[in-house]
């Protein structure tokens, strides 16, 4: 029965000092996503993208509310001339106009988000390849993102800023 005992405690010792050797031997990477993400070409390209749309949805949103004074204002000039019947047909245009508008821009808000989310899809997806790549070619164990101050210290002997090496290979 001692001898199972110290047999077990040797046990446990080796394995301690196993685990403690594989421990120093892991070494992990780090890198700054946002910083590596909005260097890349592919994200410039994509904002580009989403910027020519938002412009084109901003140029329609203008033209519409423009139309809409203008149909206001005459709406205003001729208000007193109107017979009750096109007052009310005048107004009920009016709102409409207005509340189609007002759905134009909402929808216009959710394809611009859902634009963006697509666009940016692939770029977030060669990002997570490129650093698939480099963790498996430095066998790093994990890779941290260092950003909003998840990772208030690294130990520089056990883990390599990868910033860099993102960024050339993203180019």
């Amino acid at each position: 029965m001692k001898t199972l005992g110290k047999t077990w405690v040797l046990f446990c010792l080796f394995a301690m000092m196993s685990l403690s050797t594989q421990a120093q031997d892991l070494k992990f990477g780090y890198f700054s996503y946002q910083e590596v993400f909005t260097s890349m070409a592919a994200y410039a390209r994509a904002q580009q993208n989403i910027q020519e749309l938002k412009s084109k949805y901003e140029t329609e949103t203008k033209r519409s509310e423009e139309e809409f004074n203008q149909k206001y204002e005459d709406f205003l000039e001729g208000v007193q001339d109107y017979a009750p019947s096109i007052l009310k047909k005048r107004q009920a245009e009016l709102q409409d106009f207005m509340a189609r508008n007002i759905a134009f821009k909402a929808e216009s808000e959710r394809l611009l988000k859902q634009a963006e989310k697509d666009a940016l899809e692939p770029v977030h997806k060669q990002l997570a390849d490129a650093v698939h790549s480099i963790a498996v070619r430095n066998g790093y164990a994990f890779v941290l993102n260092t950003d909003d101050h998840a990772l208030p210290y690294v130990n520089e002997s056990m883990g390599e800023n990868i910033t860099q090496q993102l960024k050339e290979q993203l180019r």
